[in-house]
């Protein structure tokens, strides 16, 4: 994760965190294991699906999930998991809770 940390250009004391889940434990606990044959016919056995978490005290607010039918993992258009897209999510949520 160090080396994805440095090529993104996140610092150790930023807010952002990368982490793995190299058995799948958390994809599995969030049920985000992608299921679809596509990526298991191309050799990505228990790949996790495209998603984003907005998490506050401990509780998650928001769920974004890019994946389509024609689009399994989410990779041709995974604007809905972007940051701006969580962003807006975000304010919008905040705005309803006013």
């Amino acid at each position: 994760m160090a080396a994805w940390s440095e090529d993104q250009g996140v610092k150790e004391k930023d807010m952002v965190t990368l982490m793995g889940d190299p058995y799948g434990d958390l994809t599995e606990a969030l049920d985000m294991k992608m299921t679809h044959a596509g990526p298991k016919s191309v050799g990505l056995v228990n790949r996790c699906k495209r998603f984003a978490l907005y998490i506050e005290d401990g509780v998650v607010k928001i769920v974004r999930v890019a994946e389509a039918e024609d689009d399994p993992a989410g990779d041709d258009f995974p604007e809905i998991t972007l940051a701006d897209a969580m962003v807006d999510a975000i304010d919008a949520l905040k705005h309803d809770e006013l």
